[in-house]
């Protein structure tokens, strides 16, 4: 599906390293990695043109699991190479508007392209209401596609919401999906994930302050993807937006902290804020307390 071989380590990260691993004494090529985590989007509410809104694909063979949906989700998986056919299934770490705004185009525009059945949305309680909402929203658009002449198919529009309490909330042949609470300020839901495949897990840690709910979610993962607000630039906020982002965002250093007990093979760093902030800068300040691998990612990246 992704013709991630075709790419250079540049372009996809470390996953290329990892599809080179073997026995180099033996000579025997490693097997390849079924699992791929894209990052379709890696912004905050900035109107950065270089990041869409937050939304992580998870790529197990051809099947595509989409955490969040921030604004260009649809276009960032057109350039991904994600087929719009296996824009499916959703997962929302909580309802802030840049994790959501996109989820009128996931339900919609992939429809338009071939899908054949509605979006599944699982979140914390509010999504049900959510997605019903938006699928209201464009009746008249819904409508029109479906009765006005366009040959369009009659199954794939809109989505179905599942509120879910923590616990697994997804199961087929190729994940295992466990929402895990994590604390996201005043919101009184919001949600980690992790995805358990047949080669690998993955933790998106969505939007918190420092938890250990996400070390303990991790574990020895093989990929931790996590937000960061730079230590260094909250200083210079005023008090009032100094006490926001502390019970919203996990600074540097403590990202630092949480990643020593979470032991992830590769944190791979996104939501930046600022969202100009320079990638070394971020790095040195997670690095100050973490000794292991980390990046920070960029729109398409694969890991």
């Amino acid at each position: 599906m992704i013709p991630l071989l075709s790419r250079t380590p540049r372009a996809i990260g470390l996953s290329f390293a990892t599809l080179l691993l073997a026995e180099p004494h033996l000579g025997v090529p490693a097997p390849p990695v079924r699992t791929h985590v894209i990052l379709l989007g890696t912004g905050t509410p900035n109107a950065d043109p270089a990041r869409s809104g937050p939304a992580v694909a998870i790529v197990v063979d051809s099947n595509t699991y989409i955490i969040d949906a921030g604004p260009g989700i649809v276009r960032r998986a057109a350039a991904a190479k994600i087929p719009m056919t296996s824009l499916c299934i959703a997962f929302l770490t909580h309802l802030h508007s840049d994790h959501t705004v996109g989820l009128p185009d996931l339900m919609l525009s992939p429809w338009v392209l071939g899908r054949t059945t509605p979006l599944a949305v699982y979140g914390p309680p509010g999504t049900t209401a959510m997605v019903d909402h938006l699928e209201a929203a464009y009746a008249q658009d819904i409508d029109i596609r479906l009765h006005g002449g366009e040959p369009s198919n009659k199954t794939g529009y809109g989505g179905k919401g599942h509120d879910v309490p923590a616990g697994v909330v997804y199961r087929d042949s190729l994940v295992t999906v466990t929402a895990f609470e994590v604390a996201h300020g005043k919101w009184p839901h919001a949600y980690g994930y992790r995805f358990q495949t047949p080669d690998r897990i993955i933790v998106i840690s969505g939007d918190t302050a420092p938890s250990d709910a996400v070390a303990r979610a991790c574990s020895g993962c093989d990929v931790l993807v996590h937000e960061v607000i730079s230590s260094e630039s909250l200083k210079g906020r005023t008090p009032e937006w100094q006490a926001y982002h502390r019970a919203y965002h996990t600074p540097g250093y403590e990202l630092g902290d949480i990643a020593t007990k979470a032991r992830p093979k590769l944190l791979v760093l996104y939501h930046q804020l600022p969202s100009d902030i320079a990638d070394a800068a971020l790095l040195r300040e997670v690095h100050t307390r973490y000794k292991g691998v980390v990046v920070s990612g960029k729109d398409l990246g694969v890991y």
